[in-house]
């Protein structure tokens, strides 16, 4: 598990230096923040500011961040805004890693909704949504079985999922998408609120994903990753 901002976790840190704690009431630990283009959901091929923190506490086999899991730096939150607000992006992403995991990114959600950016923020979801700012874009995966975390799922937030929410789910697998498939067919989500199926890099042929989609009329959006498109696993773009 990443590091959390809590008095109790600080006091439970081994080689830190404890006058700095008023610091970290402020502060998140990052990972990065560079200015890209939206690959995937909503705002695919927009200009985008994306605030990668560090920590998670899912293993997905495929997952293309592990470089995010540790390290980082200790940010304040203030300086943050101010990186923001240099690289002038409208649109900017909260993601990691898993964003939730750490507490005080629920004040930076914020902040950054107060300063007039279109928030999205990309979680596994197995954290509960609810805390997240509802001006924001809460863009919630639904782990497949072949992402080896589908256990984690918390089912409970699909019931506070607003229009303006999005749900993803990453497909390794003809299993995989036959699971979501039912999946899909018994949800109930707010009207507006798309459901993204994603192949998974290097692991379905998403021709044939595409296909399947058509073939099931299937009430959801195809998408493909569009920085990797571009830029391959490239950290940073």
């Amino acid at each position: 598990m990443p590091e959390l901002l809590t008095p109790t976790a600080h006091r439970q840190e081994s080689g830190i230096d404890r006058s700095r704690w008023p610091e970290r009431v402020n502060a998140v630990r990052l990972t990065e923040i560079f200015c890209s283009l939206q690959g995937e959901a909503r705002s695919a091929g927009a200009v985008c500011t994306f605030i990668r923190l560090t920590g998670c506490p899912l293993r997905c086999q495929y997952c293309d961040t592990a470089y995010a899991f540790h390290g980082g730096e200790w940010t304040s939150l203030d300086a943050i805004l101010a990186r923001t607000r240099e690289l002038a992006a409208t649109h900017v992403c909260v993601t990691g890693g898993e964003p939730l995991a750490q507490p005080n990114a629920i004040p930076l959600i914020a902040r950054l909704c107060d300063a007039g950016f279109e928030v999205s923020v990309e979680t596994a979801g197995a954290i509960d949504i609810r805390p997240v700012d509802v001006r924001a874009s809460r863009v919630v995966d639904i782990k497949t079985p072949g992402s080896g975390e589908a256990a984690r799922n918390r089912w409970d937030n699909i019931d506070v999922l607003t229009p303006h929410d999005q749900l993803k789910f990453v497909i390794c697998s003809r299993a995989d998408y036959e699971w979501a498939r039912q999946v899909v067919r018994e949800l109930t989500v707010p009207s507006g609120c798309p459901i993204w199926f994603s192949p998974s890099h290097g692991q379905v042929d998403v021709r044939a994903l595409a296909e399947w989609i058509v073939e099931d009329r299937l009430p959801v959006r195809f998408q493909l990753q569009l920085h990797k498109q571009l830029w391959g696993n490239e950290p940073g773009r």
